[in-house]
């Protein structure tokens, strides 16, 4: 009888409390024009993710890239896409896009993308690879676990370094030139156009292709191919 009555009253205390207002917590109470002023668990993930995106650019454009390729002027550009790509994928996510919005921003983009130079294939590649870390870290909903999201992450920077440090694969670079001495480009001259241009160069060439030969002028335009990270 005694824990009867017990289970009953506290059954009953449950009811009545159920039935009384929320008190709004102090995030609630913060806001301007309609909006939060801060939102603590949003903005605790939003710091934790860009850390951790951050992060793996830095490892990816830094030890792997810039250790293996000469040119040092796609740095401060993947860095900087990395991070604008995670922040607009992040704070997008939960909004609402309309077909008009989504198709001007991907016009912005196929407007800078005309009007730049060509960028070589290993240089688009990376950037491939930086928007694409950006995007995944950004959009993982809590369907994923931070297992997988690893796992990913880790799989990635895995690739590039079994990649480039390991299958040690080469990397051709190409130069163009105007060369005088067109007696030797006959071919029977070969191997002393290719010896006198290694020795004005001071660059180990793989091969050329003459590309065109003006006797107006007696001279001929060549492009030289050579190995930027040194493998054979």
């Amino acid at each position: 009888m005694i824990l009867s009555t017990i289970i009953d009253t506290v059954i009953n205390m449950k009811i009545k409390t159920s039935g009384l207002p929320k008190i709004a917590s102090w995030e609630e109470n913060l806001e301007f024009l309609g909006i939060k002023l801060i939102n603590t668990s949003d903005f605790a993930e939003l710091i934790v993710r860009f850390l951790f995106n951050t992060a793996l650019i830095f490892i990816i454009v830094h030890f792997m890239y810039a250790k293996t390729s000469k040119r040092k002027d796609f740095y401060f550009s993947f860095l900087s896409i990395g991070v604008i790509v995670f922040l607009l994928s992040f704070l997008l996510n939960s909004v609402k896009l309309e077909l008009g919005f989504a198709l001007g921003l991907f016009a912005i983009f196929g407007i800078i993308r005309y009007r730049t130079d060509a960028i070589p294939i290993k240089e688009m590649t990376y950037l491939f690879i930086v928007i694409g870390v950006s995007v995944i870290n950004a959009l993982s909903n809590k369907k994923v676990s931070y297992a997988e999201l690893l796992f990913t992450n880790s799989a990635i920077i895995f690739g590039l370094w079994l990649l480039e440090k390991r299958l040690k694969l080469k990397q051709e670079g190409s130069i163009q030139l105007i060369y005088e001495k067109i007696e030797n480009i006959q071919e029977e001259n070969k191997e002393l156009l290719l010896s006198d241009m290694k020795q004005r160069t001071g660059i180990n060439i793989k091969r050329f292709e003459i590309q065109k030969i003006d006797f107006l002028k007696d001279v001929a335009h060549i492009t030289l191919y050579f190995n930027v990270n040194g493998k054979d």
